[in-house]
């Protein structure tokens, strides 16, 4: 496959500072800045990002995952999605164990961690109150997704972290235009382990990695380990 274009690397890293600067959604703007002034005694000392939280990770990545939002006092205080709280470190362990991730762990934006052939985003990008974003905020932040995926030219699989991500990715895949994209005629029902071909990619759902999953042993680390193998296969799949 070939090699992202350095355009695109340019236009993602415009894309990214684009994102950063959204106030399109005044509940989800007003929510964001109130919890990084009432900060968890935690936190007290923590200087929040409090703005909405780009994708990251490997550009030239084969592998995309998307979740719903960033967490109140984790992406919305680090400033990188999944970074900072529970479900990031259930997540980052995984993808350490699986070969996408060069440390098993990340507190902070600037802790050293790389992703290997894999990018994260989220399909809204600010902190929702009560994690639940309104219908017109998804689709108000769905374009970020859709140029997302456009730049990501060498994505192969599409790991959709819950059944918000799993939405929001078949929106993402149907309203975007990408070539050689093939939807089935119905959306399948989102499960763990679910595989959708379409096309050039493959959408695999998993359960998310919140600590309503996590805690309750609906989703274990065995269990996240095989999707993610199953997504280092399916990458170099023609």
């Amino acid at each position: 496959m070939a090699a992202a274009r350095r355009d695109d690397l340019d236009d993602l890293a415009a894309l990214t500072r684009e994102i950063t600067r959204c106030r399109a959604c005044p509940r989800l703007v007003a929510w964001r800045e109130q919890v990084a002034r009432e900060k968890r005694a935690a936190f007290r000392n923590d200087v929040y990002w409090a703005k909405p939280v780009p994708g990251f990770g490997d550009p030239r990545a084969r592998v995309l995952l998307i979740g719903l939002a960033p967490a109140a006092h984790g992406g919305n205080r680090t400033g990188r999605v999944f970074t900072g709280d529970r479900s990031g470190d259930f997540l980052f362990a995984s993808l350490f164990r699986c070969g996408f991730a060069n440390q098993p762990t990340s507190v902070a934006a600037g802790d050293g961690l790389e992703l290997r052939d894999a990018y994260i985003a989220a399909a809204v990008r600010c902190a929702p109150p009560a994690n639940k974003p309104t219908p017109a905020e998804r689709d108000e932040c769905a374009p970020y997704l859709h140029r997302e995926l456009a730049l990501l030219s060498r994505v192969r699989v599409i790991v959709a972290l819950g059944a918000f991500g799993y939405e929001a990715t078949w929106t993402a895949l149907r309203d975007s235009a990408l070539d050689g994209i093939a939807l089935p005629m119905r959306r399948p029902r989102f499960t763990h382990a679910l595989e959708v071909p379409c096309g050039r990619v493959t959408i695999v759902g998993a359960f998310h990695p919140s600590q309503q999953n996590t805690f309750t042993g609906k989703l274990t680390p065995a269990m996240l380990d095989a999707v993610f193998a199953r997504a280092a296969e399916l990458r170099t799949a023609r």
